[in-house]
């Protein structure tokens, strides 16, 4: 189990992110369509402005259930011991023990 500041911390990122996600794709367009390098120095001093959280490359997946963040299976959103747990209970559908 992660710790629960680290957790909250997680979650605080992923509102801080859906927040200014559409500033932040507005000011990365104004960058794009600036024909002057004045302009974009502007924008993009604008772009830093914004919090450092809010930054998507600053989020990082984790597990739903216990949040420990190395092992993370995106399609579930689950980590390999919380998977391979829940697969041999049978609460994954469609999900079984390979053999060969």
């Amino acid at each position: 189990m992660a710790k629960k500041s680290m957790i909250q911390r997680e979650k605080k990122r992923q509102k801080l992110t859906q927040k200014f996600l559409s500033r932040r794709e507005e000011l990365k367009a104004k960058i794009k369509s600036s024909d002057s390098f004045e302009e974009k120095l502007m924008y993009h001093r604008k772009l830093q402005q914004l919090p450092r959280n809010s930054s998507p490359s600053r989020l990082h997946n984790r597990c739903l259930v216990t949040g420990r963040p190395k092992g993370f299976y995106r399609y579930f959103g689950l980590s390999r011991q919380v998977l391979r747990e829940m697969a041999y209970e049978g609460l994954l559908p469609g999900v079984r023990k390979a053999s060969w």
